[in-house]
């Protein structure tokens, strides 16, 4: 017989009955009925109970356990008594009866419990995250990444990509957000940066003739953290390709991305909806204007509207010279309101204010009957009319947002989803995908008075050099396109401006020389001067991807050790202060001291 096991926690059936097995794993829940004691027994697989009376020859040994405690344990299969069984287990219609148990290690007085379902503060939950790792929900939400990662490996080998490694250690990339450095050592004074993303690299493979490219890249990013983004460090399924249009990308990477979430959309019995391929596509001013957002959640149904029409010489003064000013008005419907006290209107005009903005203008409805200082001065005439034609009923309310035309969009999009959250619109059991698509390739920046890029510097614009020679640069659109998955933003992705004259150009308008892209991005622009392929593609978003799958409103649900908010990891203890040794042996002084130097346990390289 094995040392530790003959059988896994969830392999035991009632067909085993009778057998005698060994099986290991941590104490998960003791019962002590004084002369009887069970114990569920889990490991990876599942739980399988133990069992030991009084007379028994490990009673003495079992009763002493702990929780969390690891444990083998020999016995015989035997099938439970009717009442007994728990149809919830796997293995609930058996239980060993000990004949020997062997403690493999003591658990001490834990931090947390492992068992229940109980929340714990996030310091805890990180500084023992293994112990965490063994709750069941984190532990199947660990697990389901593994099987996303793996469909997503297979589903892109079936589309013809290669899998990749580019190098972690490189140069700055225009990435738009802070590099982590590594100071080298040989050379003195020069510092090598983590990726942000592999995207100069996987570029320079369409470049080199590879064709079809992917790998599931860690990207390294000094960034604050939010619910959907993990601070430091993070996983994408990064591809490229090349001779191909926007089309050709989306017809890719559509069917890997649909396929995944259909496969694990009924993960834990959720049975949920993967909206149909292919995928719907949304201009981007169009999403700005309908859903206030580039990155809508289409389970939500309420849609926003451009009024400002109806208030130019209104008797609504302030819409009125918001208009005249050349400023728009947007209104959020809030359907079937009329049961809804005046309080829910001055809440959301009271968060709206929270929020820095000026307020929310509302007009009420109960059966047709107006209500509110917006209907009451604009008149009920011109009410009607602007509810006519949003094709509102006679109980849905409305919402306004005014003022500049970014201010009023981003407001209009915040008040949408709290209106379709707080009136339970959403349907939680969709995955609503869309492309968004024709971003602006330029946008004015008030601060600095210029044009500048608006995205991505290095897509290519539609219409290429002649629109670039002709139009106006504001309204020059970019063959840029973010994936959108219920209001969370997977990647974003462009076909790739591959011709250097267009790329001059296209720098130039935005105030920068030749020199400067010769400077800046020299590896790139040389490279493309050598012959480069039409190419483009995209970075979907894994840790993302599976924080939509499992369920869960925080990304660091589904990384096996995350950092807190403030970039720290507290398991581990990092970041933390580097000897003097080490300063010296990398020619770096700091400006901060740190502890004197102590005495330092190095773990042996284990290759």
């Amino acid at each position: 017989m094995h040392a530790y096991r003959t059988h896994t926690c969830a392999a035991l059936r009632p067909e085993n009955v009778g057998e005698e097995v060994r099986v290991s794993g941590w104490v998960h829940k003791k019962r002590d009925h004084g002369d009887l004691v069970f114990i569920d027994l889990r490991d990876h697989y599942g739980i399988t109970q133990i069992v030991t009376d009084v007379s028994g020859p490990v009673f003495d040994v079992i009763e002493k356990l702990k929780n969390e405690s690891v444990v083998t344990i020999t016995g015989k299969v035997t099938a439970r008594s009717a009442e007994a069984v728990n149809p919830n287990l796997a293995t609930g219609a058996i239980e060993i009866r000990a004949t020997s148990a062997t403690v493999q290690s003591v658990a001490q007085e834990l931090p947390m419990p492992v068992a229940g379902d109980a929340e714990y503060p996030e310091d805890i939950r990180l500084r023992y995250r293994f112990l965490d790792l063994r709750r069941e929900r984190l532990h199947a939400n660990i697990m389901l990444r593994s099987q996303v990662i793996t469909s997503l490996r297979n589903r892109m080998n079936g589309q013809g990509f290669t899998e990749f490694q580019t190098p972690i250690l490189t140069a700055s990339s225009p990435e738009g957000a802070r590099d982590y450095l590594v100071p080298s050592r040989v050379h003195p004074g020069k510092f090598y940066a983590l990726p942000q993303a592999p995207q100069m690299f996987k570029q320079l493979l369409m470049v080199a003739g590879f064709d079809r490219y992917f790998q599931i890249a860690p990207c390294f990013r000094d960034e604050d953290a939010r619910a959907d983004r993990s601070p430091g460090e993070f996983y994408q399924l990064d591809f490229e390709m090349s001779f191909v249009t926007q089309d050709d990308v989306f017809a890719a990477i559509e069917p890997v991305l649909h396929g995944v979430f259909e496969e694990f959309a009924d993960w834990q019995g959720k049975g949920r909806q993967v909206s149909a391929l292919p995928f719907k596509r949304i201009p981007y001013r169009e999403s700005m204007l309908k859903y206030g957002s580039d990155k809508p959640d289409l389970r939500n149904p309420i849609l926003i509207h451009d009024v400002g029409h109806h208030f130019v010489d209104s008797g609504f003064g302030l819409f009125a010279s918001i208009v005249a000013g050349g400023d728009v008005v947007r209104a959020i419907p809030a359907p079937n309101t009329a049961d809804k006290s005046r309080k829910f209107f001055t809440d959301m005009n009271d968060w709206a204010r929270a929020e820095g903005h000026a307020g929310l203008g509302y007009i009420t409805q109960k059966n047709g009957e107006l209500g509110g200082p917006i209907a009451k001065n604009h008149g009920e005439d011109a009410t009607r009319k602007l509810i006519a034609e949003m094709g509102l009923g006679p109980n849905d309310g409305i919402f306004f947002a005014a003022g500049k035309e970014l201010a009023a969009a981003k407001l209009a999009g915040a008040a949408r989803s709290r209106i379709g959250a707080d009136l339970g619109l959403i349907d939680e059991n969709r995955f609503e995908f869309c492309w968004i698509v024709d971003f602006p390739m330029f946008e004015y920046d008030e601060d600095a008075k210029k044009v500048d890029f608006s995205h991505n510097p290095f897509s290519m614009p539609q219409g290429e050099m002649e629109a670039l020679q002709t139009k106006d640069p504001l309204d020059i659109l970019a063959y840029q396109y973010d994936i959108v998955c219920n209001g969370v933003e997977l990647s974003s992705g462009a076909i790739r401006n591959h011709q250097p004259e267009i790329m001059y150009k296209a720098f130039e308008i935005a105030g920068y020389s030749q020199a400067d892209v010769d400077e800046n991005f020299a590896g790139m622009i040389n490279a493309f001067k050598l012959g480069a392929p039409p190419h483009g593609g995209s970075a979907p978003g894994i840790d993302r991807m599976v924080m939509l799958l499992a369920g869960e409103p925080n990304i660091r649900e589904v990384v096996l050790f995350p950092m807190n908010q403030k970039a720290e990891d507290l398991m581990m203890g990092a970041p933390n202060y580097a000897s003097a040794k080490q300063l010296k042996e990398l020619n770096i002084k700091v400006t901060v001291d740190g502890p004197k130097d102590t005495p330092k346990v190095v773990a042996p390289n284990a290759g």
